[in-house]
């Protein structure tokens, strides 16, 4: 279960197989073939199951036109042995998809592919899973199924089969969205995975979000966008999600929409969780300039910069030089143990000026101390030019060790001197550099920390953030709710993460998570300055479509929620005596171990909850604590005493991982961390599973909702394959939660407001 990066299954006929103990006969289908290949599902491959036929690679495209959505499985199957080998090919798929096509490379007779109803399906799925005595396939139980006929493939070689379907995607409003079913399960099969997919529109597309797996996306027009998922994502469990938001019909507003889920613990029993995801139009608004931009470069030249870094910094200050415009505005200042600057305040580039400026910086040579504190407060004193969002691109390799050296004095000082509201944009390179303190200076400001390992080029970092850095169009947003006067109210929603929202840049998407209190229509403002203008927008949503299908909108509101909580110990333990007897910083663990159980959310200091962490490609684990009673003192002392590690690579590894949960839009299904060492690690015995978490404790998964009655003796126990089995697994489908009951073993779980305990062989 750990690392996991492909899912697929092979398997072979059941009478193949040593004998098994005898289960009650699966009700009468039509008969399966004696290879079998579904690609979204994982499987404990039998070693049988890999000499006949393997499933190296699958490839999804997709193809998105005006809500109609064909999608293509390309599957590579090979035969290892000498004679040829029969396969089925067996898809599952959402409602409401039709079959296309069915295309192979081999000989022999055309195959074909028909479309069985979700019942059909399901008595398939039952007989598979009751004649190889594994769940697994029962996660797909509700899905409509795809299957092929019987077809060869040759001897000793390699053979790619196509499936496609289309589907009418539905639509909320202006947004569009899309799901291809695969498993849950971070298990892997051996399975290669390559997705992408293109997106077209006769109205703008205005963003595209995927809240279940990394994605890059390229614009090609403003009515299409290309999308694919980096391989290390695309590895990664679970369905892929994908929503598009078409632009609204004004030129002048922005595409929004809202996603649900409902929590009866929130609101009396009517609240929920909500992600707002808001678009910018495809194409700025023609009359009105975006806001111009004031870059102040601060670039640490003290002796510990020489060499490469100091050619690398003055790279990264030249290519942000050359990034401007004529007519926005810009200084340099360096420092080491005293400061420089090219300009007493920022100038505008033109033909004079950036020439001047390039030369300028050629010149800097590393020497001397690190007068942080000095530097960071000359780059913030002067005022910006008019209409410009004036941002500070600020590097350090080191500690402060001239002039003030306090981090809490230099992080309050920065505070105070921001009075023009400058972004601060920190980039701490190498690991002896205060973390916390460049975290603490770049949040404050609406700016974003970098951290630029040893082996990283410290150019190639800066150029990526500064080219996101590029036509800011919504700056200082901020999202209130109104009552149904129109007046602003506290009541409708709370807990929203992020509490101060990003500026959005050309390219931007905007996602907002919070709580909302009760089913009546919620009505949120955005406001702040839209391309150089202050602007407001008003939207009005209806609660009412919260959907079990959004349950990663919870956990994505959790991650965040967790990463804030342990900011705000991270930032307080400068004084490691002081944050270990504050009652507050008790208060924040409670709340963090108490939402790493609800949510399945595992980090470096709660991962003892479920096991102890692997390091992806090897290690070990050892057992989970006996006791969940002691699990708020484990974490409070994991917390205190790591948290006050303040430079370091086990300094940099947590702010690394605090910047990605506090920005997190996807759901880390496989709790990926760095650990202090800056190895990529997973948590195990931890399984996100629908809107639910398992925990692996006493050798057997245990639903969190009653984790703490672990040991208590279960409402009923059914056996796999029993009448009583299938009830419970009915009751799950209709929930929306059959992958809970898709794991081999024991698993206690609730249904119905009953401990079941479930035996699967």
């Amino acid at each position: 279960m750990i690392g996991a990066r492909a899912y697929g299954q092979v398997v072979t006929n059941p009478a193949d197989s040593a004998p098994i103990a005898p289960t009650p006969p699966p009700p009468a289908v039509e008969p399966i073939g004696p290879i079998i290949i579904i690609p979204q599902v994982r499987w404990r491959h039998r070693p049988e199951a890999f000499r006949r036929i393997e499933l190296a690679a699958v490839s999804a495209s997709v193809l998105i036109e005006n809500q109609i959505a064909t999608t293509g499985l390309e599957m590579t199957l090979t035969n290892p042995l000498s004679t040829p080998q029969e396969a089925q090919i067996m898809i599952p798929v959402p409602e409401g998809c039709t079959v296309r096509s069915l295309q192979y490379d081999g000989t022999g007779p055309e195959p074909t592919a028909k479309l069985l109803p979700k019942d059909e399906a399901r008595r398939i799925y039952n007989s598979i899973v009751g004649a190889m005595r594994d769940p697994a396939l029962l996660e797909f139980a509700g899905y409509n199924l795809i299957k092929s006929s019987v077809f060869p493939i040759p001897a000793n070689s390699t053979q790619k089969v196509r499936i496609t379907y289309e589907q009418l995607l539905p639509a909320d409003g202006g947004r569009i969205d899309f799901m291809l079913p695969r498993s849950d399960s971070p298990q892997s099969g051996g399975t290669a995975w390559a997705m992408s997919a293109v997106i077209k529109s006769t109205v703008p597309i205005s963003t595209v979000f995927s809240p279940s797996h990394g994605i890059v996306t390229e614009r090609v027009s403003p009515t299409e966008m290309k999308v694919t998922v980096p391989a290390s994502a695309a590895a990664n469990p679970g369905a892929l999600r994908i929503s598009y938001l078409t632009a609204r019909p004004e030129a002048d507003q922005l595409a929004a929409s809202l996603m649900a889920y409902p929590d009866t613990k929130i609101g009396n029993g009517k609240g929920g969780y909500f992600l707002l995801l808001t678009g910018l139009p495809a194409t700025p608004p023609p009359e009105v300039a975006a806001m111009k931009r004031e870059i102040t470069i601060v670039i640490d030249r003290s002796g510990s910069m020489r060499g490469k870094k100091i050619e690398q910094a003055k790279a990264a200050a030249v290519a942000v030089l050359d990034g401007l415009k004529d007519g926005e505005f810009f200084n340099v200042i360096d420092y080491s143990d005293s400061i420089g600057m090219f300009s007493p305040q920022p100038i505008a580039k033109d033909a004079k000026s950036g020439p001047a400026a390039r030369a300028y910086v050629q010149a800097i040579n590393a020497d001397g101390g690190t007068n942080l504190h000095d530097a960071l407060l000359e780059s913030l004193r002067s005022a910006p030019a008019k209409d410009t969002l004036a941002m500070v691109i600020f590097l350090t390799d080191g500690l402060p060790t001239v002039g003030e050296r306090s981090e809490v004095k230099i992080r309050e000082a920065a505070k105070a001197a921001n009075v023009y509201n400058r972004r601060v944009f920190t980039f701490g390179v190498g690991f002896d550099v205060n973390t916390p303190l460049l975290s603490a200076v770049a949040r404050a400001s609406r700016g974003a920390p970098t951290f630029v390992l040893p082996e990283e080029d410290v150019e190639a970092k800066v150029s990526q953030v500064y080219r996101r850095l590029t036509g800011p169009v919504l700056a200082s947003p901020k999202v209130t709710a109104l009552d149904e006067n129109g007046n602003v109210t506290t009541l409708a929603v709370r807990e929203l993460q992020p509490g101060e929202l990003p500026d959005m840049f050309d390219g931007d998407q905007l996602v907002l998570l919070g709580q909302y209190t009760s089913d009546k229509p919620l009505h949120l403002k955005l406001e702040g300055v839209y391309a150089g203008k202050p602007k407001a927008f008003e939207y009005k949503f209806d609660t009412k479509s919260a959907s079990m299908r959004n349950a990663f909108v919870g956990r994505l509101w959790a991650q965040r929620r967790i990463g804030g909580l342990v900011d705000q110990i991270r930032q307080a333990s400068v004084d490691p005596v002081a944050v270990k007897n504050d009652p507050r910083t008790k208060e924040l663990v409670e709340e963090i171990v108490r939402l790493s159980l609800q949510f399945g959310i595992m980090t470096e200091y709660t991962s003892f909850l479920a096991t102890e962490p692997t390091v992806a490609g090897g290690g070990g684990m050892r057992q989970p604590l006996p006791s969940l009673s002691d699990a708020p003192a484990a974490a409070m002392e994991s917390l205190t005493g790591r948290s006050t590690v303040r430079s370091g690579a086990a300094s940099v590894n947590q702010e690394m991982n605090l910047k990605a949960q506090v920005e997190l839009s996807t759901v880390n299904a496989s709790n990926f961390y760095m650990d202090s060492n800056m190895r990529e690690v997973t948590s195990v015995g931890c399984q996100q599973v629908a809107d639910q978490a398992l925990f692996f404790r006493n050798s057997r998964w245990i639903d969190a909702r009653i984790v703490d009655k672990e040991n208590e003796k279960p409402d009923l126990t059914v056996e796999f394959g029993t009448p009583e089995f299938e009830k419970v697994l009915d009751q799950l489908v209709a929930e929306g939660r059959q992958s809970l009951i898709a794991n081999s073993g024991e698993m206690l779980l609730l249904v119905n407001n009953q401990r079941v305990l479930v035996k699967c062989p």
